[in-house]
Parts: C-alpha cells; structure tokens; sequence
C-alpha cells in the first residue's frame, strides 16, 4: 500500500512538472510568435513628389514609423512632376501627386490611389494698397484668368470695380512642374504653361514671394496659406475671394475664407469650386507589390484618415474611400 501511494504521489509530480513545461513553452511559443509579428514589416520607402501632400505624408511616415520601428520611409519634396518623373523611372516606391493623371502617364504604369483631398487658393499680399477693394469684390474666373495668363503690365484699375492704380501688378507663379499650378490653370480652362510671371520654386517659395512684395499676388495649396495651430491665415498673406456668381461682390454665401475650418467646409460642400479643389494621391509604377509599400498604403486608408483634418485637409468619404480601399484590396487580398 505504501509503495502504490507513493507511485501515485511520484506520478502526479510528473504530471505537475509535465503541465508546467508545456505551459511554458506554449507561453514562449507565444511571445516568440509575437515578436515575429511585431519585427516582420521592415524595409525601407522612398517617396518624392508634391509640396501639397509633403506634410501630410511626413505626419504618416512618422506615425507608421512608431507601429514599425524597422520600417525606414525617406521623402523629399520637389514638386508633383518631379515625384512623376522620380516613380516612373524607378528612382523611388512612390510619388506624392496633386493633379489627375493622364492618359500618357497611366499608359507608363503610373496607379494611383487617392489619399486626401485639398484646394488652391489665389493670394494676395495682405498690405496690397488694392486689399479692401480686394476682399469686398473679389474676381471672377474670366478676371484670374486675365491676371494670371496676361503678359501685359497689370494695374487694379483696369478690373471692373477697381480704382485702385498706383502699383503694378507683380504676379507670382511656380517655376517647377507643380499640381498647384495645373489645377490653378484648370480652374480657368488654362495649363500651367500659359501662367504669367516670375517664377518662383515650391509652395512654401511663392508664399514667401507674396508676403515681401506690397504688389504680389499668387496660388497656394490650402496647408500653405493657414496656420495649423490658429487656423487664421498666416500673417502677411491674404485670400482672392472668387466671385462665384459674377456680380462683382462678395456675397455672404461666397465669404468663405476667413479660417482653415470655413474653407475646408466649403471644399467638402462644394461651394469652393473643383478645381481648384482636388484629390491627392500617392502614385506607383504598377500595382504594388512590396509588402511594406502595401502596408503603408493600407495605414493611410484607415488608421491615418485620422491624421487628416488635423493636419488642415479633407477626408476622403464613403464611395471614395471604398473606392480606393477597394484597389488594395484587388491587387493585394488586404481587406
């Protein structure tokens, strides 16, 4: 009796012991299979392109970056042609874009998949001695069409409703191949080459141009125009109110510039026109195919469309966003 008790006692030592290893090692196991999933995304993006999308995308970078600390994402801005031209030819993952692609860039490979949306707006230096006939009248599309497209020396007073004729007219434009640019031009059934003026390089380049020169009028993508923090426009700088109805007045319904949330509100309404207003994309060479990539493009369709309006643009919506969710999910079984 002895020796059987003390076999059972022995055997469910065993047991004990037994159970406890194969907890640990199934717990292991699982920090094991943890950490693999954890430290799986690693590699590196490289992105070029629009000044539009550029701080929108740096505050994506850096957050993906924090959920994949192996994940090295580098950008630089330099204008949307040049992130075409950059993805293209395989000089980077993808190109940050602020206008429609076309038919000549899509038949090359370019795909795309719009990530936000925003607008551009015409400037005018805040101190121009034309800023209160300015705000009260605004111009019509045929008038910025004129300002902007007219080779010939520009005085106020020779808009309807103007009187004032002091100074010159100094009209700034972008000197790189730009987004901002063609869909400005767009808005006046013009190209960005038919733009007048001196050239200036970016969209933080042309907002700097305005705010120094008492005369200056330019075009700026929204981001550059507000301060994120104030959501006033920033200081020095001031809106082209657009005369939407051609009465040669703003009207209360087309006074919508005063902060970043009227603006924005009037963009997703559709008081403010398209164009200007427009999507942005991000662009690759083919669908693709680089799990990392397709990861990042994941995170900025869900996680990061909570980035957005906090950082000054617009939401891509319902029928949109599936949309572009829907392409991933074809090329990629992501959803």
């Amino acid at each position: 009796m002895k020796i059987k008790n003390y076999m059972t006692k022995a055997l469910s030592y065993v047991l004990f012991i037994m159970l406890v290893l194969a907890l640990g090692c199934k717990s292991a196991n699982k920090k094991l299979k943890t950490s693999e999933k954890e430290d799986h995304l690693k590699g590196n993006i490289s992105i070029s392109g629009a000044f539009a999308l550029y701080p929108l995308t740096v505050t994506w970078a850096e957050e993906f970056k924090n959920l994949n600390p192996k994940v090295q994402i580098d950008i630089s801005a330099g204008g949307a042609g040049k992130g075409m031209v950059d993805v293209l030819s395989g000089m980077v993952d993808l190109a940050m874009f602020s206008r429609e692609v076309s038919e000549q860039e899509v038949a090359k490979g370019a795909w795309k998949i719009a990530v936000a949306k925003d607008a551009v707006f015409p400037t005018i230096n805040a101190n121009s001695p034309a800023i209160k006939e300015v705000l009260k009248n605004g111009l019509t599309k045929e008038q910025f069409q004129r300002l902007y497209t007219d080779d010939s020396q520009k005085f106020w007073n020779q808009f309807k409703g103007y009187s004032v004729h002091e100074k010159i007219i100094n009209v700034y434009i972008r000197s790189d191949a730009c987004g901002a640019a063609a869909i400005w031009a767009n808005f006046f059934e013009r190209e960005q080459e038919d733009l007048k003026g001196t050239g200036v390089f970016g969209d933080p380049g042309i907002a700097d141009a305005v705010r120094k020169d008492r005369n200056g009028v330019g075009f700026n993508n929204l981001i550059f125009i507000y301060d994120i923090k104030t959501k006033k426009v920033i200081e020095g700088l001031d809106i082209i109110p657009i005369d939407l109805n051609n009465n040669r007045t703003i009207d209360p319904e087309e006074d919508f510039y005063a902060t970043m949330e009227s603006a924005i509100e009037a963009i997703q309404s559709g008081k403010y026109p398209s164009p200007p207003a427009r999507s942005l994309y991000l662009i690759s060479k083919g669908k693709p195919n680089n799990p990392v990539v397709v990861s990042f493009l994941k995170y900025i369709l869900t996680e990061g469309q909570n980035q957005i309006s906090k950082n000054g643009y617009i939401e891509l919506k319902g029928t949109i966003l599936n949309n572009e969710k829907a392409k991933l999910s074809i090329s990629e079984g992501l959803y």
